[in-house]
């Protein structure tokens, strides 16, 4: 009998002691500040230049321009924290009904007040985020007398609707994520009336190529011939950063009997 109470009594123990470190788990997560996100709610102009810079509505934040993705945002303490492609933290200087100070990535201080011209809300009616590149088919055909044989190429290039995230710095300093998309490449070796290779190729034929965080953010962008020689017919296969110089070229390789290889130049 002493046995099974002193079983039942640690057992009560451990129920206890579990359920208070639940409770003290729970009230360590920072709250959202309800009132100031209220406050937050409406469009917002550049005190120095007059324009307007994003709407605030119920959680999310709408940019002006149309490349900004929407985020969603929360206000803990004395800190905005926008949750778009990364999340980010923006230090609050002053709030107010009408106005709305807080430091950029850079460590300036962005002053903004409240719109009181009504016609701004035509700038986020409608709108949704458009590609910086403009999608266009591309296709092209090249012939190739080698040898004794007569090949013929056929590439073409088609636009997507993957979408590619891409961060960057708006005119106030703060991060958004422009939208760009992705290309699929179907490459065509033939020789007289026989096909000697067929692939759409995707960026995601380059991963062993190309580093991860590299070709998350890239898209493939073009298949371009080069040259001929015993190898086969060499191409290169372009995947860049958008609105950036970093890119990689990759040469892909058809052999004269249609074997597929990829290099890095």
């Amino acid at each position: 009998m002493n046995r099974l109470l002193l079983f039942i009594l640690l057992s009560l123990a451990v129920l206890s002691s579990c359920s208070n470190g639940k409770k003290t788990k729970a009230s360590s997560e920072p709250k959202e500040d309800k009132m100031a996100k209220q406050m937050l709610q409406g469009i917002w102009v550049n005190s120095d230049d007059e324009s307007v810079t994003f709407m605030a509505k119920g959680d999310s934040i709408f940019y002006a321009d149309t490349t900004s993705q929407p985020v969603a945002f929360k206000i803990i303490h004395d800190t905005i924290v926008l949750s778009g492609d990364d999340m980010v933290k923006y230090k609050i200087v002053k709030q107010a009904p009408h106005l709305f100070e807080f430091k950029n990535q850079g460590g300036d201080i962005v002053k903004l007040v409240k719109s009181s011209n009504p016609d701004d809300k035509y700038m986020f009616e409608g709108r949704r985020p458009q590609a910086l590149n403009q999608s266009r088919l591309i296709k092209r055909d090249t012939v190739i007398v080698y040898g004794k044989g007569h090949y013929h190429l056929y590439v073409q290039v088609n636009p997507t609707t993957y979408k590619v995230i891409k961060s960057s710095y708006n005119d106030d300093g703060v991060e958004v994520g422009n939208v760009y998309y992705d290309n699929i490449v179907h490459l065509s070796v033939f020789n007289g009336a026989s096909q000697l290779f067929s692939h759409d190729f995707r960026k995601s034929d380059f991963k062993s190529k190309v580093p991860d965080d590299f070709l998350t953010s890239a898209i493939l962008s073009d298949l371009l011939y080069t040259y001929t020689n015993t190898s086969g017919f060499h191409f290169n296969a372009q995947l860049c950063q958008p609105d950036s110089p970093s890119s990689y070229i990759i040469d892909v390789c058809i052999s004269f009997d249609g074997r597929l290889s990829i290099t890095v130049k």
